[in-house]
C-alpha cells in the first residue's frame, strides 16, 4: 500500500515513516502541512493518507476534504491525540479511520493490513491508545 504521511511534528513523521516501511508499506512521500498533503496526493495519488488533525498551517480537516472534493474514493485517516470525536467523525470530515496518538506499531500494523484487504470500501475504524485507553 502507497501511504502519504502528514504531520507538523517532523519527528513524529519521520517515525511513522519509519513504522509504515516495517509494515511492509511504501512511503511516497512525508510533509509537513495540509497545503503540501494537497500537493502530494495530486502528484503521488496514495492508496492512503495518514494526517494530523491538529496542524497550524493548513489543518487537516480542510485538506482532508479538499482531496475528498477533487477525489472522492480517497481514504484520509486522521491521526489525533486532542479532536473531538464530533471534527473526527466520517459524516463530518470524510475521513474513513482515526488512530490516536500515541500510535503503536501493532495499531498501525492492523489499520494498513485492513485497508489492503477493503481496497475499494469506506469504513471507519477507531483504535484507542494503548497508553491512555482514549479514542
Amino acid at each position: 500500500m502507497r501511504v502519504l504521511i502528514v504531520d507538523d511534528d517532523k519527528l513524529f513523521a519521520r517515525l511513522l515513516a519509519q513504522l509504515v516501511g516495517v509494515c511492509q508499506h511504501e512511503v511516497v512521500d512525508v510533509v509537513s502541512s495540509g497545503l503540501e498533503a494537497i500537493r502530494s496526493y495530486q502528484k503521488n495519488k496514495p492508496d492512503v493518507v495518514l494526517m494530523d488533525f491538529d496542524m497550524e498551517k493548513l489543518n487537516g480537516l480542510t485538506a482532508c476534504r479538499n482531496i475528498l472534493s477533487h477525489d472522492p474514493a480517497a481514504r484520509v485517516v486522521f491521526l489525533s491525540g486532542i479532536a473531538s470525536a464530533m471534527d473526527l467523525s466520517p459524516a463530518y470530515s470524510g475521513a474513513i479511520a482515526v488512530l490516536s496518538k500515541p500510535i503503536t506499531a501493532q495499531q498501525l500494523k492492523e489499520l494498513l493490513d485492513k485497508l489492503t484487504e477493503t481496497a475499494s470500501k469506506k469504513f471507519q475504524i477507531v483504535l484507542k491508545s494503548e497508553s491512555t485507553g482514549v479514542p
